[in-house]
């Protein structure tokens, strides 16, 4: 199996794990999701490192399974959750509409989705979609590439019947003849890959962060259970490099999908970068003009300080100093 990443060394094991800041207030428990398009969050729940990490504090860890960054983003919005796995393009809808989301993690780096066909359907190109049924789960990362797709191909929202599904009822609907497209997330996109669906749109440009975020209270009232959890997350990324065989055989033991799946999905990602950073930033930027245009960002939204005050990396890169 053939990785994009280069391997780093083990971060020292001082630094892994730390609670709360001598004499803060113990949190009684902290929540977080973990998805299947997130293999560190895999690898974390897993392992047990959270609860290792709060076990002297007394903190007890509650996970939340989510499906996507529309799911993610409503559990933190809503209090279910803490932190929440998105893609870096929802988190900025996110803060333009309103929320008060901050970037603390680039968790994985790649091309985060494809425009997926049926062997033998007669489509050859994003062209051929104008007037056809598309799958795709609004709010995240495919949705926002299918809107670049489209505008790549002088076309819009409104010149394809956009039907809005989760990203496995999404492949479902493509298995079963219900629409004549789809574009989905890993590991959905891999399966489906696997089993023998047809890209017609592929575009390694499009290349995006895929994100921890927090939001601005719980980062101003708990810094430090923050940088416990950015801790792990780094400890759960170098793992990943360090173990390429037990990571494909974590992911699909949890996603119950074959190992040739998962070593999909996981060849597709970058884990060299981590600290957020202005190359996160302006991934985002060619989007803003059609989140725009299609009215996803409200007419009030600002987009340019949502953009400027998206991030905060000051949490991992002290962590990354602590090496």
């Amino acid at each position: 199996m053939s990785f994009r990443f280069v391997a780093v060394s083990l971060l020292a094991a001082s630094a892994v794990l730390s609670g709360p800041a001598h004499g803060a207030t113990p949190l009684k428990e902290i929540k977080l999701d973990y998805a299947y398009y997130s293999p560190p969050s895999l690898v974390i729940k897993k392992q047990g490192w959270l609860e290792e990490a709060f076990k002297a504090s007394g903190t007890e860890v509650k996970w939340v399974f989510t499906r996507g960054s529309n799911n993610s983003l409503e559990f933190l919005n809503s209090g279910a959750s803490n932190f929440a796995l998105t893609s870096s393009v929802s988190s900025f809808v996110a803060r333009a509409n309103g929320q008060p989301v901050k970037i603390i993690v680039n968790y994985s780096w790649a091309e985060p989705s494809s425009v997926e066909v049926l062997p033998g359907s007669p489509i050859k190109s994003v062209a051929e979609l104008k007037g056809r049924k598309v799958a795709v789960t609004k709010g995240t990362d495919p949705y926002f590439y299918l809107l670049r797709a489209l505008g790549e191909n002088g076309l819009t929202l409104n010149d394809v019947e956009i039907v809005h599904l989760q990203h496995p009822e999404g492949k479902t609907a493509l298995e079963q003849g219900r629409v004549d497209a789809w574009v989905g997330i890993d590991p959905h996109l891999s399966a489906a890959k696997e089993a023998g669906t047809r890209t017609i749109y592929a575009n390694p440009k499009f290349a995006l962060g895929a994100v921890l975020n927090t939001n601005e209270a719980f980062l101003k009232e708990h810094p430090e259970a923050v940088k416990t959890v950015i801790r792990t997350y780094e400890r759960a990324r170098q793992w990943i490099i360090d173990h390429p065989r037990e990571i494909v055989d974590l992911v699909a033991e949890e996603t119950k999908l074959p190992k040739e799946v998962a070593a999909r999905q996981i060849g597709r990602i970058d884990f060299t970068r981590w600290v957020p950073g202005d190359y996160t930033i302006e991934a985002i930027k060619p989007v803003v003009p059609l989140l725009q245009e299609g009215g996803i960002l409200r007419k009030s939204a600002n987009a340019q300080q949502a953009l400027d005050t998206l991030i905060d990396a000051a949490p991992a890169t002290a962590v990354s100093k602590e090496k």
